[in-house]
């Protein structure tokens, strides 16, 4: 009797043992994001008659997209796109102008397709928290995306991660409590990070890479001290079953000096030094108008380096082609500030080529892009149009009299750059139209 009580106590801990492996899969072809050079990757843009079927999403306000209702201020170049959509706007030839929509598995496909062809090595998908409030849905539009966004990873050989963007949390007692469940959902059913032989999940430190964006910015409705932002860090981080991941934080750009655009909390270190990346925003901290630029940049980043190092966490620097948002703005005065055309202008490729080699001179071992198709508010780098459907009831930004594929083409290179594939340049190349 004694014998098989012993026996039944061995076999359910073999099973509770065997319950509570990890369901992430193997390290597959990137192992670190350390060489690599990745985006943000929206994927929020619908159209009426999509797969989404949800109408005009991200183009426009009020669910439409017309002169009055317009709200992106670049125009995306669609020659090359498989489906496309009309709108009330007039091309240079008096055709209705077209766009995309991220819902058509041809979009995603062509978008890693580009990633693949100009060196761009992957993206991070953006999972904003409304998405995580209802968790227990995996036929979510946004969860279609990400799905096509993985099989395009696979068949292109991107790395692909997931990054929660806190924005949309509540003050009314909400915490990261969805994003757990939420996780777990990828994980077990779209199988984010358990993708077979052929595994293109960003690892880092032979982890899967989580990354959360959002925390320390004091325009935000929530306390950092009461979501449970720390809980969600240790699940992610310790759970034998869905934990055992690396973690990137995005933070504010002065997270080191708790002032400017960051909130004055040393809780905010805290969190920083539970995880295992800082990635600090600097998406409208830098402009090519101030005095020494580039100077400033890199003793930013050289600064920020130092303190990651004496704080044991890797250091990712944000750089972006540019900033616009008067489209989106406009009805808005909390979004006063940049609120002119092509605010942080791109000066053809000028602004972006600095901040890349610049990061790469002050020391970066990694680069985050924003965005890969952020239209909205400027900051976009797949091929957008030197000719947009301008009139005098509507105004687009141009792309500088550049190629469309001009900020794919010099990111490819950055990428080479950094891994010193090829000798680091001071001077931006002139475009030569060939694929890297």
């Amino acid at each position: 009797m004694q014998r098989t009580i012993i026996l039944l106590i061995i076999i359910c801990s073999s099973l509770a043992s065997l319950s509570a492996q990890s369901r992430h899969g193997k390290v597959g072809r990137f192992d670190s994001y350390r060489g690599l050079v990745m985006a943000g990757y929206q994927g929020w843009f619908r159209t009426p008659g999509d797969a989404a079927n949800e109408g005009w999403v991200h183009y426009g306000k009020n669910g439409k997209f017309d002169y009055e209702n317009n709200t992106i201020d670049f125009w995306p170049d669609v020659s090359d796109y498989e489906k496309t959509y009309k709108t009330e706007f007039r091309d240079v030839n008096g055709k209705p102008a077209e766009v995309f929509s991220s819902a058509d598995k041809s979009t995603t496909d062509l978008h890693f397709r580009w990633m693949k062809d100009y060196g761009i090595d992957g993206v991070f998908m953006q999972r904003f928290f409304g998405v995580t409030r209802g968790y227990k849905n995996s036929s979510k539009s946004q969860d279609i995306i990400l799905r096509n966004a993985l099989n395009a990873a696979r068949l292109n050989e991107r790395a692909i991660a997931v990054m929660y963007d806190l924005s949309g949390l509540r003050a009314d007692g909400e915490d990261c409590s969805s994003v757990i469940e939420d996780w777990k959902m990828l994980v077990d059913e779209i199988k984010v990070t358990n993708q077979g032989e052929n595994q293109v999940y960003l690892f880092h430190n032979g982890k899967p890479l989580v990354a959360i964006w959002g925390v320390g910015f004091p325009d935000r409705p929530y306390n950092i001290r009461n979501i449970g932002v720390n809980r969600l860090i240790e699940f992610l981080k310790n759970d034998p079953v869905y934990g055992g991941c690396s973690i990137m934080l995005g933070v504010p750009a002065y997270f080191r000096e708790l002032d400017k655009d960051c909130l004055p909390d040393p809780y905010l270190h805290e969190l920083i030094e539970s995880a295992d990346i800082v990635m600090p925003w600097m998406v409208q901290r830098f402009t090519p108008y101030v005095h020494k630029p580039v100077e400033r940049l890199r003793d930013h980043i050289i600064a920020d380096i130092n303190w990651s190092k004496d704080h044991n966490v890797d250091y990712v620097p944000v750089i972006c082609p540019g900033f616009s948002w008067r489209n989106l703005s406009l009805g808005k005065p909390e979004l006063a500030p940049y609120t002119a055309y092509g605010a942080i202008p791109r000066l053809g490729g000028r602004f972006y080529w600095d901040q890349m080699t610049t990061a790469i001179i002050a020391g970066a071992e990694m680069i985050y892009v924003a965005m890969f198709d952020e239209i909205d508010e400027g900051t976009a780098i797949f091929k957008v149009s030197d000719t947009p459907p301008n009139s005098d009831k509507a105004h687009f930004v141009d792309n500088d009299g550049m190629p469309a594929d001009h900020y794919l083409w010099l990111t490819g290179l950055g990428a080479r750059m950094l891994r010193k594939e090829i000798p680091l340049s001071i001077e931006m190349p002139q475009h030569t139209g060939i694929k890297n």
